[in-house]
């Protein structure tokens, strides 16, 4: 009768062993629970990023209005009839400037 209740308990600690440490344990489970977290939230941003560009893809595929948008963002062009000024603001002469053309 000892020996059953010996081999009861050695049996209850090694389910125990498992359930806390060992393959498939509560901190497994709860490790992956993390990890599946981050998972759909990094799956959400890029699913919204899918819808954004699938948008600009129906613009560039429906109308010039897209495309003449990025031609102008993306390489700076202008259309026919319009003006391009660039306006350069000065810089303030450093101190060595002023002193090389007071000398001459």
């Amino acid at each position: 009768m000892r020996w059953i209740v010996g081999l009861l308990v050695l049996l209850l600690i090694g389910l125990q062993y498992r359930l806390w440490f060992g393959e498939g344990s509560l901190a497994q489970k709860t490790e992956l629970e993390r990890q599946l977290a981050e998972q759909r939230i990094r799956n959400e941003q890029l699913a919204e990023r899918n819808h954004i560009l699938a948008e600009q893809v129906a613009g560039l595929k429906s109308g010039l209005e897209a495309v003449e948008e990025r031609a102008r963002i993306d390489l700076g062009m202008i259309d026919e009839g319009e003006t391009f000024y660039l306006v350069v603001e000065e810089r303030p002469r450093s101190g060595k400037t002023e002193r090389s053309e007071a000398g001459q």
